[in-house]
């Protein structure tokens, strides 16, 4: 039966037809659709920052030749987007409260844009440096708030769903970098380039002003900080256990392509190939976070996602470059699953009065911990010559990481019996 007079609906054509069921459609189904295009709205913006993070490490061989600096300056140059973390992530929420959470991060995204445009324009290592910091501001400044409006939206509804989904942004964004830029810059340079990341910022930025709302029923935030009992111990081991984890991550799509063409391959092959990992990585966290929910064994989980890792990756040293995919894509695979389980930590050992607090205070140890590790494995493989170094350091701290774990469980144990 078709449309009717009564309903508002008089066309028979398609198009006609579609857009008389959207504006007539019960509220309740309206709602529904409407939360999914935000979530996918903040899925692009949190993409597109992704995006530029990646630029440095997708972009490294040509950075390193244009400007003659060194890997350990790459390695500062990825860590300097997360540096600003260490002191915005804590007051973020306050300042989302006081001000408003679109218009925090509609400013968060303009200053990724002028991060951006000094990178493109303004000559020199200097600009680079500054760059990146102003761009890095407002990319924790996203993060963090982005973070709160999925929450605000999904609350009570498929809210593990929405975070998987948000989540993936990060490899997503970080895998469209290692296959698009390098590609973008042979065809027009290192500037082509910073402006496809330009552009990309630009159109989230669009879409997050056209499309973004507050949802009715959303609780208006209080911009005070409290602190309350924070369980220290046990928050500081979940988050240098997350941090340890990202930074590893970091280590293959920040390194990979120098690594690669090291061994012979062309710039662009070697960042497709390292865009494998991501990609796979991508697929495997909403699947992880899945079985861990299902299974109950969120430990066992965590645990052969960092054992594969550990184990996996230092064999793209010595295999034959052709065979490389191959262990990108099973190391991407299992380490892809251990990402929910491990983000869900703090979710254990955080009451609802401190919870606002300590995830700032939790974000801020991954963002101290990634500013200063990266750099560091830089300049251990210019000290070295290689910079196969850093995906040994990236097993390393991963085998330490396991140790963390249990640490983490045995403290929240104590803060159970304490509360």
């Amino acid at each position: 039966m078709g449309p009717s007079v009564a309903d508002g609906c008089t066309s028979w054509n398609f198009p006609s037809t579609l857009i008389c069921r959207s504006v007539h459609a019960p509220y309740k189904e309206r709602r529904i659709s409407n939360r999914w295009l935000i979530l996918a709205v903040l899925f692009f913006a949190r993409t597109a920052m992704a995006f530029q993070f990646q630029s440095v490490g997708a972009l490294s061989p040509l950075i390193i030749e244009g400007y003659g600096v060194s890997l350990a300056d790459i390695g500062l140059l990825i860590g300097l987007y997360m540096a600003p973390g260490v002191i915005v992530a804590i007051p973020g929420g306050a300042v989302a409260a006081l001000f408003g959470d679109k218009r925090v991060v509609a400013v968060s995204m303009i200053l990724m844009l002028l991060g951006g445009l000094l990178i493109s324009y303004a000559p020199g290592w200097w600009s680079l440096i500054a760059g990146r910091l102003i761009a890095g501001i407002g990319g924790v400044a996203l993060n963090v708030v982005m973070t709160k409006m999925v929450v605000d939206w999904f609350a009570g509804r498929e809210i593990s769903t929405a975070m998987a989904i948000f989540i993936n942004s990060w490899p997503v964004g970080i895998a469209l970098a290692l296959l698009a830029l390098p590609s973008v810059a042979v065809m027009g340079g290192l500037v082509l380039a910073w402006i496809t990341v330009l552009s990309m910022i630009a159109v989230s930025l669009a879409l997050f002003v056209a499309f973004y709302r507050t949802p009715d029923n959303a609780v208006a935030a209080v911009a005070r900080i409290t602190v309350g009992k924070l369980p220290g111990y046990p928050l500081f081991l979940a988050g240098a256990l997350w941090a340890i984890y990202n930074t590893s991550l970091a280590m293959v799509f920040s390194f990979g392509p120098a690594l690669l063409s090291e061994r012979g391959l062309p710039l662009a092959s070697a960042s497709s190939m390292t865009s494998l990992f991501m990609v796979i990585f991508a697929l495997a966290v909403p699947l992880g976070g899945i079985i861990a929910d299902r299974t109950g064994r969120r430990d066992t989980v965590i645990m052969v996602s960092l054992l594969s890792y550990a184990l996996l990756i230092p064999l793209v040293l010595f295999v034959p470059v052709t065979t490389v995919p191959a262990i990108f894509l099973v190391v991407g695979f299992f380490y892809g699953l251990g990402a929910g389980p491990i983000v869900g930590l703090p979710s254990n050992v955080l009451p609802p009065a401190v919870r606002a607090f300590g995830m700032g205070v939790y974000y801020s140890i991954y963002y101290l911990w990634m500013m200063a590790a990266l750099p560091l494995a830089g300049a251990a493989a210019d000290a070295l010559g290689n910079t196969g170094v850093v995906f040994v350091l990236g097993a390393v701290i991963v085998v330490a990481s396991m140790v963390v774990l249990a640490l983490f469980r045995r403290a929240q144990v104590q803060v159970i019996s304490v509360g």
